[in-house]
């Protein structure tokens, strides 16, 4: 990674969690339970993504739902390590960019993290989200992303996500190539990006080519071990893995 300012001092303390989603590959499970809510080994996904939030030193979680909301808030309402505010979609789901937008007066005017709702990951000995913190660096990046390899994941299918320079920069992968670099979900971003845009469906995925394109995209490679569940046959691939990292 480049040159830190003031790493040893930065740690963000607010979060976007984006839960809103359908969850349709999860289905028959996700036909009455949304998918942040589905448990692996005996612990549901939100619940496994704020841990590592907490463990972080984040105080304050904006969480957006959308598809059976109501569960979602119930559930939410049971943490009580963590300050959650809930950002409505229930009428209108707008993707990962525009759930950030609308909730954008609620995570303020400093770097905040986001995080999906649906990977989670096993650290190794320090916290990955700690790790990107320290590697944050405001004057070179407006988005931090990071990336888990293949080689260390359970769970995911296809080809990778990005390239990694050798300044920890970024490039999309061509779709003739493959890539060991997935985007783990978790990422660190400058809300001055959002400051001034119209909220509608919008995708993060403009924001990181944008990014990209300026040359203030980077990624750190996180230590431990990643899992995905996009299927309910997945479930017991990752709780597999799970016994054996423990």
């Amino acid at each position: 990674m480049p040159d830190k300012k003031n790493s040893e001092t930065f740690a963000p303390d607010t979060a976007m969690v984006l839960a809103g989603g359908l969850g349709t590959r999860m289905r028959p499970l996700t036909l009455t339970t949304p998918k942040p809510l589905i448990k692996v080994a005996g612990r549901t996904l939100i619940d496994r993504g704020l841990d590592v939030l907490v463990e972080a030193g984040v105080k304050k979680a904006v969480v957006n739902v959308h598809y059976l909301a109501d569960q979602m808030e119930e559930h939410l309402k049971t943490r009580d390590d963590i300050a959650i505010t809930i950002s409505d979609e229930r009428e209108l789901l707008l993707d990962s960019a525009g759930g950030i937008l609308k909730a954008l007066p609620e995570l303020g005017d400093k770097t905040f993290y986001i995080l999906n709702a649906d990977t989670f990951w096993v650290d190794s000995q320090n916290s990955n989200l700690r790790s990107l913190a320290q590697n944050w660096d405001e004057s070179r990046m407006d988005i931090l992303l990071m990336l888990a390899d293949r080689h260390h994941s359970t769970g995911h299918e296809g080809r990778g996500d990005f390239h990694l320079n050798e300044d920890s920069t970024l490039r999309r992968v061509p779709v003739d190539e493959r890539s060991d670099y997935i985007y783990a979900g978790a990422a660190l971003v400058n809300p001055q990006l959002f400051v001034g845009k119209e909220i509608s469906v919008s995708s993060l995925n403009s924001y990181f080519n944008a990014a990209i394109a300026a040359g203030r995209l980077y990624g750190m490679v996180m230590q431990g071990h990643w899992l995905t569940v996009g299927t309910p046959e997945a479930i017991g691939e990752a709780e597999a893995a799970l016994l054996t990292l423990a």
